[in-house]
């Protein structure tokens, strides 16, 4: 048995366990915070047998794919905050990161 660990944006995870669902696999949720840009998002622990875990890794890519988003920078600790005009930056956002890990035993009470 895996467990999955999969990081997600808060605004796919719902469209994911909609399909994780839909695909009859159960999901954790858990709700965590992003530290490079500081926006929310969501822990999954999904727990699949071995031959699943590719399955559900597939819908996981197909529901949080990346896509450009524009971000504020803030100000530097050393630069004056009247004088710091932010230009927003696009980067990269969306995405999932999945965490693989063999379970040695699993029980349910």
């Amino acid at each position: 048995m895996l467990l999955l660990i999969a990081v997600v944006q808060d605004q796919d995870v719902n469209r994911l366990l909609t399909a994780l669902l839909e695909k009859g696999h159960r999901a954790t949720k858990l709700a965590s915070t992003g530290g490079f840009l500081r926006q929310g998002n969501t822990t999954l622990l999904i727990g699949v047998q071995e031959e699943q875990a590719e399955e559900v890794k597939a819908i996981i890519r197909e529901e949080c794919r990346t896509r450009k988003g524009l971000v504020s920078p803030m100000a530097a600790m050393d630069q004056a905050l009247n004088t710091f005009i932010p230009t927003p930056v696009e980067v990269e956002v969306g995405g999932a990161t999945v965490f693989t890990l063999k379970v040695e035993s699993f029980e349910k009470v």
